[in-house]
């Protein structure tokens, strides 16, 4: 493998926006490469991985455990040392966490793909203490990276970074492959002609499937389809009503394909990528206020963003349903505002540009 200048960190590459996020950065920039983890429990590895530059470090993954994350900051410290990077850019917490504990000559940037401060699964004693390491870690970070303006402003809200230089770099995604409707639901086993309203991303507790089945339950005229893998799989299934199929882990452009329109139920979210390509194949969203869905959907027009029940979102959806729905832009108009607002090519280029800065050189050319 040839120099690497900038390597990233992440826990594991599983499914998600997450993965494809930083599979296009190291694709695209060159002399970057990958130090990652394992996928663990019930979640699968995007296999984009096959086709990048990545140096495993076997102990990292996404649990907390004192034993594994100690071996895997040794065997991530010792890859350092023997790469040499310039830039060691890590994402979300763990990452973050191991990453920057780590000294060396090179520069420290880490990205805010969402944020853990509205977590419910943590008491708040742990949320103070992850409060405290953020707040920690950012002052040992050269440049702190959003993805999305309001995840940025409610960590510093909370006193995370506050005075650090940041930035917000929106994901550039490509639009899916889209697939005729009846193949496509005819791929899934799903009804041909009904319409159909999707929800797809881990089922954890963080994207909260059973709001998503309480609003199933509230309008047992319309049927739903659930789709994604995660510790709560076998659990959603025993536990859909009639109207919704839940048909775990697919592929995203058969999904997309099959459905008029997708729900997002999340607790929190950066800037969800599996909402952005929902929009680029004109597809209407409805999604919590929460994190930047608000940057994501601009509300009445590619979609609509309620408060996190289920009588809001429910509302939404009758109102999206119904011969008297909001006013909203037509499939075409959907995909093509979603696709000039979230570029890859703009993304590719403010993390270049980003890049040059820290290290005070243009050396980035590609």
């Amino acid at each position: 493998m040839s120099e690497v200048k900038i390597l990233h960190v992440i826990a594991r590459m599983n499914v998600g926006g997450t993965s494809r996020y930083l599979a296009e950065l190291v694709e695209k920039i060159p002399s970057s490469a990958i130090a990652v983890g394992y996928v663990q429990a019930e979640e699968i590895e995007d296999s984009i991985i096959s086709t990048l530059p990545i140096f495993r470090v076997p102990h990292l993954g996404r649990k907390i455990s004192l034993a594994s994350d100690f071996k895997a900051w040794l065997e991530l410290r010792k890859l350092i040392r023997e790469l040499e990077p310039e830039i060691l850019h890590t994402h979300t917490f763990k990452a973050g966490l191991i990453g920057r504990l780590i000294r060396g000559r090179h520069k420290r940037v880490h990205t805010f793909h969402g944020h853990l401060l509205e977590d419910d699964s943590f008491s708040v004693l742990e949320m103070k203490v992850i409060t405290w390491l953020e707040k920690f870690l950012a002052k040992r970070t050269d440049l702190l990276i959003s993805v999305g303006e309001r995840v940025g402003s409610e960590l510093r809200a909370a006193g995370v970074g506050v005075g650090k230089n940041w930035c917000s770099i929106p994901p550039g995604v490509y639009k899916l492959p889209i697939q005729d409707k009846t193949v496509a639901r005819s791929r899934l086993n799903l009804d041909l002609d009904s319409y159909l309203v999707g929800w797809i991303a881990r089922m954890t507790a963080v994207k909260n499937p059973d709001l998503f089945l309480e609003v199933a339950r509230m309008t047992p005229q319309i049927k739903f389809v659930m789709a994604g893998g995660g510790d709560l799989l076998e659990i959603i299934k025993s536990k859909a009503p009639s109207n919704v199929s839940v048909i775990g882990w697919c592929d995203a452009s058969t999904f997309f394909s099959a459905v008029d329109s997708v729900i997002s139920t999340s607790n929190n979210e950066g800037m969800p990528i599996a909402l952005i390509e929902a929009q680029l194949a004109g597809l209407p969203v409805i999604a919590t206020n929460v994190g930047s869905n608000s940057e994501v959907i601009q509300d009445k027009n590619t979609g609509l963003v309620v408060e996190k029940n289920p009588k809001a979102l429910t509302e939404a959806l009758l109102e999206l349903t119904s011969e008297k729905k909001v006013i909203l832009l037509s499939k075409n108009e959907i995909g093509k505002l979603a696709s000039a607002r979230f570029s890859p090519e703009i993304m590719i280029k403010s993390h270049q540009r980003n890049y040059e800065k820290l290290l005070g050189v243009k050396v980035l050319d590609s």
